[in-house]
């Protein structure tokens, strides 16, 4: 479970607007894009990561549930495993 903080991965503050959210994406997806950057493989895992930490900020029902519920947030909706909450304690 150990996902990274979406607001840190952007750079952003957690009061940012959604045009801050959207400047700071598009820098960060410029910089980390797999096909200028050929030949670092952590690239596409940065960009990849970058873009669901987008997805889920820049949709405003999507970005409250993750305020409220913090690391145990899933994107996919599911509540979280067992796995994850005894990780969490």
């Amino acid at each position: 479970m150990s996902r990274r903080d979406y607001y840190e991965i952007l750079g952003v503050s957690r009061d940012a607007t959604p045009d801050e959210l959207k400047k700071a994406f598009r820098g960060l997806a410029l910089r980390f894009h797999p096909d200028r950057n050929p030949d670092d493989p952590d690239a596409e895992l940065r960009f990849r990561e970058i873009a669901e930490a987008y997805g889920v900020l820049s949709d405003a029902e999507q970005r409250l549930r993750y305020d409220r519920l913090g690391p145990f947030f899933r994107p996919d909706g599911r509540p979280p495993t067992p796995e994850d909450v005894s990780e969490m304690l």
